[in-house]
């Protein structure tokens, strides 16, 4: 059984294929419809293998250039995933909530994870402790919770992604269209109910099911890490281009 035919019955397997209703569909991805089954679209899964295999590509380049991908998802059913996809490869999230302006107005949110880096030190060297009374301390534990809570998942992101990695981009759709303002590619798990042409990457399939989704994440986590693996920081070429040529 080949690689291709492998993946596809696993996709099966794990309910990939299912999409929205007819009455949801968009335009964009008709031609990614197999089949509408007692109502409900079916994908094409040797066409959503091939997206994946696509996909894949981009996120191995992707790793071994050095670039950052910044996970998305705040979808309920997928957030969990996609946190713990982002994790495994030492990626940014954002799987609580998109504030406005994370990727158009990122100078300002990079002063927002000062605020929080600040208080958080400032709590971990007992600052805190020795600088403010009780009640104060429960207002700033309040605070840092809540700009955890929204930066938590970037607050190690010191410049814009070179990439957004997005499950469901219909649900985030802010986060789609400030990538879209800026020029950023976006790669994304998507289902029947979303647009296609928003999008650099697509891959067609059931974006609410964890079974599904999972698979996705884990192919494309791991094919970043294979591409991570191979990269090489400037300083180190440096050395060894310079080494080559005494």
């Amino acid at each position: 059984m080949s690689e291709n035919t492998q993946l596809i019955d696993r996709l099966f397997q794990a309910g990939a294929h299912f999409g929205f209703s007819k009455s949801r569909r968009h335009p964009s991805v008709k031609s990614f419809i197999f089949a509408n089954k007692q109502g409900t679209d079916i994908f094409d899964l040797e066409k959503t293998a091939s997206q994946i295999e696509e996909a894949k590509q981009v996120l191995f380049n992707a790793g071994k250039d050095g670039k950052t991908v910044l996970f998305v998802g705040t979808k309920e059913e997928v957030s969990e995933l996609v946190r713990k996809a982002a994790e495994s490869v030492s990626m940014p999230y954002v799987t609580n909530r998109w504030i406005g302006g994370m990727i158009t107005n990122f100078a300002e949110i990079r002063k927002r994870i000062g605020r929080l880096k600040e208080l958080i030190s400032e709590r971990e060297s007992g600052e805190l402790e020795r600088k403010y009374t009780k009640k104060e301390r429960v207002v700033i534990g309040r605070e840092i919770d809540k700009l955890t809570f929204n930066f938590g998942g970037i607050q190690d992101m010191e410049h814009l992604p070179a990439l957004l990695l997005v499950v469901d981009p219909r649900h985030d759709s802010i986060a789609v269209q400030e990538a879209n303002d800026t020029g950023i590619p976006i790669v994304s798990i998507m289902s029947s109910d979303c647009d296609m042409t928003k999008v650099t990457t697509p891959v067609l399939m059931n974006d609410s099911l964890g079974s599904s989704v999972a698979l996705a994440l884990d192919e494309l986590s791991a094919a970043y890490e294979e591409g991570k693996q191979q990269y090489t920081p400037v300083s180190e070429r440096s050395t060894r281009e310079s080494t080559r040529t005494r």
